[in-house]
């Protein structure tokens, strides 16, 4: 047993969550930077249509990041389970497999996407204002794409091997490596939406080489390994793993729904006013990871010791941590809703107001998603997948759609911005009174 390990064993749960949490938390608000930084800098630097066409390629990014989740997640909770019965060998099997899978899986979809690009633009939306921004940010994510998600796969199994320290560094240095390539790029070089990309895959190999660190440590546990691998984990990999790519993919729903909801109800404007709101959403949504990713290794050790009472600490310090951060981001959206739609270089009023109205609104969502998360990550990290894919269908499918269909026809665009509010509360109440109370009494 490592000295990481040790620490999850004899240390106060509460503290052990803090040292995960804290560089967790960092970890995933750097990431979300990468993002963030991409739409201002393409927004000031190359103008609306540019932005758009960004926002149109987005949704392949978010199938390259939770690919990477899927394959990261149920790898490291599966070597985390193994750590805890003390089975090293098997725990190494799993991250060699995974990091297999995930290079294999992002080189199929980087060569089927590279040789259907246009269409695949066209797919997504694009038209002939936005098509040629649309495909120069795709060319990049096709060819490169495997470099982001290795960096994620990596900085969840560093993570679950006791260097979380080490793993938010990575997303810290990726970020500012990021914004100055973004720089660099559009403004210095003129490479316009080509150039963001390209400063988006660069800085995820420095964050590589970052991590490549801890392979060099001598307790590191993460060793690439050429026997055991069986289809029957790979498996299992993907069955525990799933409900973080569902979570992720529930994303696209969610941006579809919203952009079909809010056109048909405000037009153009609406919809520009949306992507800011996307755009900063997806920067807190990612914080909310941060949870899971602090609570998965934690609960996944435990499980494998047997130790129950350790688990239920950890859920209890999750719920307040989930609902101390929801109530911060709630605040900001609240008092500094003008200033970080300004950010976005904006030139219409309407799209402003609108902007900054629905912020305002939307942003009660986060005092339900965390405690959300923390149950979904529960039932995850200790292999019950049904339950845990439960969460993820109702709050990311089932509720935000009716409630998108609903709700503007009896408050207009009120209604579009509480959609996703109401849909977070209404799965927290089910957990609430159906399953918090059965988990903690086990």
């Amino acid at each position: 047993m490592n000295d990481a390990h040790h620490t999850l064993m004899n240390r106060p749960v509460r503290n052990v969550f803090f040292q995960y949490f804290f560089p967790s938390l960092a970890g995933m608000m750097l990431m979300s930077v990468n993002i963030l930084t991409d739409g201002i800098f393409v927004g000031n630097g190359v103008g609306a249509e540019a932005l758009a066409g960004v926002n149109l390629a987005m949704p392949v990014f978010s199938l390259i990041f939770s690919m990477a989740l899927w394959i990261g997640i149920g790898g490291g909770t599966l070597f985390s389970m193994h750590m805890g019965k003390g089975e090293p060998d098997h725990a190494r099997r799993m991250f060699t497999l995974s990091v297999t899978t995930v290079t294999l899986i992002l080189a199929v979809i980087g060569f089927i996407g590279s040789v259907n690009i246009e269409r695949m633009a066209l797919l997504l939306g694009a038209n002939e204002d936005t098509l040629f921004h649309t495909m120069e940010y795709l060319k990049v994510l096709f060819w490169f794409g495997w470099l982001i998600a290795v960096h994620e796969l990596l900085s969840i199994f560093i993570r679950n091997d006791g260097s979380p320290t080490l793993s938010m560094v990575s997303l810290g240095v990726t970020a500012v490596v990021n914004i100055a390539l973004n720089y660099y790029m559009i403004f210095i070089l003129g490479l316009g939406v080509f150039g963001a990309a390209l400063a988006t895959t660069l800085a995820s190999v420095v964050g590589l080489l970052v991590l490549s660190i801890h392979f060099f440590k001598k307790h590191s546990n993460l060793r690439l390994v050429l026997t055991g691998w069986a289809f029957s984990t790979l498996g299992k990999i993907f069955s525990i793993g799933f409900p973080s790519f569902l979570a992720e993919a529930g994303m696209l729903v969610f941006v579809a729904g919203y952009n079909l909801a809010i056109v048909n109800l405000l037009g153009t404007d609406g919809v520009a006013a949306f992507s800011v709101i996307n755009y900063l959403h997806g920067f807190m949504f990612l914080s909310f990871f941060g949870i899971e990713t602090a609570l998965q290794p934690m609960i996944s050790f435990y499980h494998g010791a047997g130790e129950k009472e350790r688990i239920r600490a950890s859920l209890k310090i999750g719920e307040k941590t989930s609902l101390v951060l929801g109530a911060t981001l709630l605040t900001v959206g609240l008092i500094a809703a003008p200033a970080l739609v300004s950010l976005f270089g904006l030139e219409s009023d309407n799209v402003r107001t609108l902007a900054i109205e629905g912020i305002r609104l939307f942003f009660f969502a986060y005092l339900f998603l965390g405690f959300n998360f923390v149950y979904m990550t529960y039932f995850q990290s200790i292999g019950h997948i049904r339950q845990a894919m439960t969460i993820i269908l109702l709050r990311s499918f089932v509720f935000i759609l009716i409630l998108l269909w609903m709700l503007p026809k009896f408050l207009g665009e009120y209604g579009v911005w509480l959609a996703l509010p109401l849909a977070e509360m209404f799965v927290a109440v089910l957990i609430f009174f159906y399953a918090r109370k059965r988990v903690l009494m086990k």
